[in-house]
């Protein structure tokens, strides 16, 4: 236990580890986002009820699923907001749990059948964790081979989305970098999570788009880290092996009234990871530590970054 309260001190996205973490702000807030139905939290809230009410009574989830006619695993998904609920399966689990008033758990399953803003954009990979991303009050990201999506330009993010999707529609692929824009929104005025940046040296050196495109999107990073919203850590070539084995990974972290614990995502070609056990999620935050301790200062970090921006400046557009 002492180990994890240490590495949560050291490996929040604060920084310091001293700064308390934001108050999550209320719903509207977040100014020019379409609306404030998040529907990811309200499902993810009410599976954490759901099973909550279940081992109140001593219930595993194939009694539950006998008494129903349906699987276990479907219970399962429910309760780990794998699954969306549908108003009939709540109100038949209020009745097996003898819930008195089942009106909040309904009005939660109401909600989590409402759109959230992102899903106008069509990408059915972004549902659940943009909607966990809207509600974080920190995120740690680290990347290897690009800049991280909260701290991309326009341009940039075309040119990371056509390079994965090299068949993509175009209509397609200006969506998702208009979803990617919208997005960072959260680093933005009152509410804005605090976020921290550790990349590979790589991802600066790496052209993608041109130089003219890295030239403005290393500007970008530049000016936001003068902001002093958040904060960016190089991990040089120099430091030699590092210590994440994921090529890319966030941490996010929510406020001490949500339900939703810490977690950390992984995004791979055609899947994504969620580490939610506290195991796993301890292991990763270690990682964050050792991976600050091979970084560059804030400010080696930032002077790097200017660097590598005027080495593009000396090369064709």
């Amino acid at each position: 236990m002492a180990c994890a309260v240490y590495l949560r001190s050291v490996a929040s996205a604060n920084g310091d580890g001293e700064r308390p973490v934001p108050a999550p702000s209320r719903p509207g807030q977040r100014p020019g986002l379409a609306a404030d139905a998040n529907p990811t939290l309200r499902q993810r809230e009410l599976g954490i009820r759901l099973r909550e009410l279940r081992t109140a009574l001593g219930l595993t989830v194939e009694q539950v699923g006998a008494e129903l006619l349906c699987s276990a695993t479907k219970i399962s998904r429910l309760e780990t907001g794998a699954r969306r609920p549908s108003l009939r399966d709540v109100r038949d689990l209020c009745r097996v749990y003898r819930v008195q008033d089942p009106s909040q758990l309904m009005d939660l399953a109401k909600q989590a059948r409402e759109p959230g803003w992102w899903s106008r954009f069509g990408d059915p990979g972004l549902e659940p964790y943009i909607g966990l991303e809207q509600e974080a009050v920190a995120i740690t990201s680290y990347t290897m081979f690009y800049v991280p999506p909260l701290l991309q330009t326009a341009e940039y993010a075309r040119a990371i989305i056509r390079g994965i999707g090299r068949k993509m529609d175009s209509r397609v692929l200006s969506e998702r970098v208009e979803a990617r824009l919208v997005r960072q929104r959260r680093l933005e005025g009152e509410g804005a999570l605090r976020y921290r940046a550790l990349v590979d040296e790589a991802v600066l050196r790496r052209q993608v788009g041109g130089a003219a495109v890295m030239r403005v999107q290393l500007d970008k990073i530049l000016t936001w880290a003068a902001l002093d919203r958040g904060s960016i850590q190089v991990i040089p070539f120099s430091a030699g092996a590092h210590a994440s084995a994921d090529s890319n990974f966030q941490l996010l972290e929510f406020g001490e009234n949500s339900k939703q614990d810490p977690l950390v995502y992984v995004e791979g070609l055609v899947s994504a990871l969620y580490h939610e056990r506290a195991s796993d999620v301890a292991r990763y935050r270690e990682a964050i530590e050792y991976l600050r301790e091979s970084a560059l200062s804030t400010q080696a970090t930032l002077a790097l970054i200017t660097d590598i921006r005027a080495s593009y400046s000396n090369e064709d557009p």
